[in-house]
């Protein structure tokens, strides 16, 4: 059993140590996976894209560019990435239907709630670097999330026991 604050301690040179800026929403509370990236804004089209095509045991970082206008994840959403075994999702922004996700066996962490839907146009872009909470978010990077936060590395640094 890893957790976030053993892991720094193990690899502090190497991990990159997310700022306290989310809530966790989802039933699992720890949660880890290779990174894929979505930068949106008020948009939810290409989130929902994402969630269908991932592989298997992915973290989905959506960069809402800290947004609190719409909610880009819901549990329709949420139930698609927990169906095809993602690890979780981070949202930089809002979700909705927090006492339904609360329910979903998956990792969800987002800055606040908001029950406003998202525009549907398609906007933004896919499996790019984006940096938020003072981490770089780079796709094929791994993050670890548990009760005491969120850290990123270039490689997966975790044994499973």
């Amino acid at each position: 059993m890893w957790r976030t604050t053993d892991l720094y301690d193990a690899y502090e040179t190497e991990v990159q140590v997310c700022k306290p800026l989310f809530q966790s929403y989802g039933k699992k509370k720890q949660f880890h996976g290779k990174i894929a990236t979505v930068k949106v804004k008020d948009d939810n089209v290409l989130v929902k894209q994402a969630l269908e095509t991932l592989p298997k045991g992915t973290v989905l970082v959506v960069d809402g560019e800290g947004s609190t206008s719409c909610a880009l994840l819901g549990d329709n959403l949420a139930n698609i990435a927990r169906e095809r075994e993602l690890a979780g999702i981070i949202v930089y922004g809002c979700v909705r239907d927090c006492i339904e996700l609360s329910k979903i066996e998956l990792g969800i962490l987002a800055i606040a709630t908001m029950p406003k839907r998202s525009v549907k146009e398609g906007k933004g872009e896919i499996n790019i670097p984006v940096s938020f909470g003072g981490v770089s978010w780079v796709p094929g990077d791994y993050v670890y999330v548990d009760e005491d936060g969120v850290i990123v590395c270039k490689k997966a640094i975790h044994h499973e026991s």
